[in-house]
């Protein structure tokens, strides 16, 4: 088969489009012949040499894909070769084949063309782990979500206001912010401009936000937690800020608020297999009925992953970046 191969760390251009061995689904996996995958900043992070995969998986970049059931390894029940998933990755997605552990596959929701599924596992893994099971976003509440106009971002939003939350937002444009308007946030703050401290704070009566989901790190921990509320909770899950913060305890005492860091790649497969459970119970009957759509600015032929590298490296985007594979067309 071939992938996308990166033989040395570097910019857009280090990643290369190879002729590689077939990976051979184990005990417990099936093979998936990739139609398409997405792009993730933790891929651009591995280009880079930041960061590489768990030990033991697949060598080539890409933490989501869909495609087609190609063949069961031993163990397999309850899936067919023929069958149309999507699958949260901890790496491999930048290939015309993957091997993916049965616990981490799922159904293409209905309504959902092949290609477009390869937005879904990835950002609603993230956000239903983050938003609703660690930080318990209830109905009524509010939520902020730094980068709304992203991938995160965008589905963030919508299942935000699906279970009846008020949804903030920052973006850097006028454009990002009218985009997830009609997503449904409520508040929209361009974080180039103003202060989403103060914005939050005046759009909640002086409240501040019950849950913040943030891509940023460092740069903005000590305003995050200044615009949280009583008993809020901070769910960091990127670190385009940086790495390291000061952090005011008292503060955070005072407002009885907590503050949880988490990645999805190298967590144990028991526990991506309970994310994917409950993304199937919870998101994808409000993907079915169309309450909540994947957002895809474009896709790029999965050989110029670079390109889709730039774009996504650019800001410029609104939501996923695909990349299509041979088998898509």
């Amino acid at each position: 088969m071939h992938a996308i191969t990166i033989p040395e760390p570097g910019g857009p251009e280090a990643l290369v489009w190879a002729e590689v061995p077939d990976p051979v689904p184990g005990e417990g996996e099936v093979l998936v012949e990739v139609v398409s995958s997405a792009v993730n900043r933790a891929d651009v992070l591995q280009r880079q040499g930041f960061y590489n995969p768990p030990p033991g998986t697949s060598p080539y970049p890409g933490l989501e894909c869909a495609g087609r059931i190609a063949a069961l390894g031993p163990g397999v029940s309850g899936w067919a070769v023929g069958d149309e998933v999507c699958a949260l990755l901890a790496g491999g997605g930048y290939a015309e084949k993957v091997a993916v552990p049965v616990g981490q596959l799922l159904p293409v929701p209905e309504g959902v063309g092949l290609v477009e599924a390869a937005a879904l596992p990835e950002v609603t893994s993230t956000v239903w782990s983050n938003v609703f099971l660690i930080s318990q976003l209830r109905p009524g509440e509010t939520v902020l979500i730094h980068g709304g106009s992203s991938g995160i971002g965008t589905m963030a939003v919508q299942l935000a206001k699906a279970v009846g939350a008020r949804v903030a937002v920052t973006a850097g444009s006028p454009d990002k912010l009218a985009r997830c308007a009609e997503l449904g946030a409520d508040i929209l703050i361009n974080y180039r401009e103003q202060d989403f401290v103060e914005e939050v704070r005046e759009n909640t009566a002086g409240a501040g936000a019950d849950v913040i989901l943030d891509i940023v790190g460092a740069k903005y921990l000590e305003r995050n937690v200044q615009a949280l509320a009583v008993n809020g909770r901070l769910a960091i899950i990127g670190l385009q800020g940086g790495a390291k913060g000061e952090l005011n305890l008292g503060a955070l005492l005072a407002k009885r608020a907590a503050v949880t860091a988490t990645s999805l790649r190298g967590r144990p497969l028991g526990e991506k297999a309970a994310i994917i459970a409950a993304v199937r119970e919870h998101v994808w009957p409000l993907i079915g009925g169309g309450v909540v759509r994947p957002v895809v600015d474009r896709t790029v032929p999965m050989h110029d992953a670079a390109e889709a590298h730039r774009i996504l490296e650019s800001s410029a985007h609104i939501g996923k970046v695909l990349l299509a594979a041979p088998a898509a067309t």
